[in-house]
């Protein structure tokens, strides 16, 4: 995305928390649909500087730039759809081209979490890597499909003859959509890119386990099976020996830390006596 000043970045990261939340309990259509109205907004905040402006304008008051979200979508689009356009609008943007990015941001998300909750998060990375370095070798199809001269179909059909039926969908829609709106950039990078996002939604699948004792396979599975349960996601386990933890787990999945090994009670408890 490029170098990000420090409101845009704060900004970024809290509506980024805030779909997580939400794609975290959405089922996968609904989550199909509100990706799919997250990406038509990125292409109309694009095309409409006004409304952009107006939107990431911190000087006006927040509840009018509300209000001018729900006039523009709120019939027309889902309502998590336009709950989380709300919250964007609420935060302060460093220019109104950030608002941009960060609705495609947005949708790129919502569209990789599908592919975190069916499990082909893995693949979706490793196809939109391997098509990053496909772009990087043919520089014509490259420029062939971000060329805005030419008609958004023909170029959206000349990625799928590329693409075949070789592709996970979720791959194929990042892709498309990237497609749609090329904004200058560099189709190769931008594969790359969307490859990092794959990445990063990854991690945030991997559960890395702290434990005294070797669990049994048994055990492995069932506790991948409880914090799936808890995270409303396939979770896959990294599990570290810690003799020092004397006894139960510490598991960490993103930034959240489960501790619940003796060790850490001993210092939770010390921490409560006074001093």
């Amino acid at each position: 995305m490029g170098v990000l000043h420090p409101a845009t970045r704060e900004s970024l990261a809290s509506v980024n928390a805030d779909l997580d939340r939400y794609a975290d309990a959405a089922p996968a259509r609904e989550l199909t649909a509100t990706a799919d109205e997250l990406f038509s907004v990125a292409r109309f905040l694009d095309g409409e500087r006004r409304v952009r402006g107006l939107l990431a304008d911190s000087t006006t008051d927040e509840e009018s730039r509300v209000a001018l979200v729900r006039d523009l979508f709120g019939t027309r689009l889902s309502q998590p759809t336009v709950e989380l356009l709300t919250s964007m609008t609420r935060r302060r943007w460093s220019t109104p081209r950030d608002l941009v990015r960060a609705t495609e941001t947005l949708a790129r998300q919502a569209t990789l979490a599908i592919a975190e909750k069916n499990g082909s998060l893995d693949e979706v990375e490793d196809q939109l890597f391997r098509f990053g370095r496909i772009l990087g070798r043919e520089p014509e199809l490259s420029s062939m499909l971000a060329d805005t001269n030419r008609p958004v179909e023909g170029r959206v059909q000349l990625l799928d003859d590329v693409l075949g039926d070789k592709t996970y969908p979720v791959t194929a829609t990042l892709l498309r959509q990237t497609v749609r709106m090329p904004r200058g950039r560099h189709l190769d990078v931008v594969a790359e890119e969307l490859a990092e996002l794959a990445a990063a939604r990854r991690n945030r699948s991997v559960a890395n386990v702290r434990t005294p004792v070797a669990l049994t396979p048994q055990q492995e599975e069932q506790l991948a099976d409880t914090l799936g349960r808890m995270y409303g996601r396939p979770i896959s386990l990294q599990v570290e020996l810690d003799r020092s933890l004397l006894g139960g787990l510490v598991v960490q999945v993103g930034g959240e830390v489960i501790d619940g090994s003796v060790a850490g009670k001993l210092a939770a408890a010390r921490r409560s006596l006074p001093s």
